[in-house]
């Protein structure tokens, strides 16, 4: 079994993952598609929704070398041609896995590999600054002694 398809059950698993057309689009006009993967053999139908709910946005859509089929006994989802990564790691890590097996992928893996870098930064970003209110900045010690008076 391919690595990538490994990935789909994974993000299946920890909930990641909108599955079927109702679901991804959904996800993706709620802002939190990060990816449309759409498999083989789905429709023409299929892909022109497909292509209307990444319009506009900035959600990448990809046409898998898998069948429905396939992606059904991954996932455990009886018949679905197209699914949505809601989770930027995950994205990331599957399209690596998918240029792995096939060249003609490496751009769009590329191009999630930054989005997770940029989102990588930005959580470590957020918990700086939560360090940083729970705690406080180190501030510079009040000046002691006493002021001068003008005579």
């Amino acid at each position: 079994m391919n690595r990538a398809l490994n990935y789909i059950g994974i993000a299946k698993k920890a909930g990641a993952i909108a599955i079927g057309e109702t679901n991804s689009g959904a996800a993706i006009r709620a802002g939190k598609g990060r990816i449309l993967v759409l498999a083989s053999d789905s429709s023409g139908n299929a892909r022109r929704r497909a292509e209307n709910f990444v319009y506009g946005t900035q959600t990448p859509m990809v046409v898998l070398p898998f069948s429905k089929e396939e992606l059904s006994l991954v996932t455990g989802t009886n018949g679905f041609s197209m699914a949505v990564f809601t989770d930027v790691g995950l994205a990331a890590v599957f399209m690596a896995a998918l240029a792995e097996s096939e060249p003609s992928f490496g751009e769009t893996a590329e191009f999630m590999a930054k989005k997770n870098e940029k989102a990588t930064l930005r959580k470590r970003e957020a918990a700086a600054h939560d360090r940083n209110r729970k705690k406080g900045k180190a501030v510079k010690p009040a000046a002691t002694g006493k002021r001068r008076r003008d005579i």
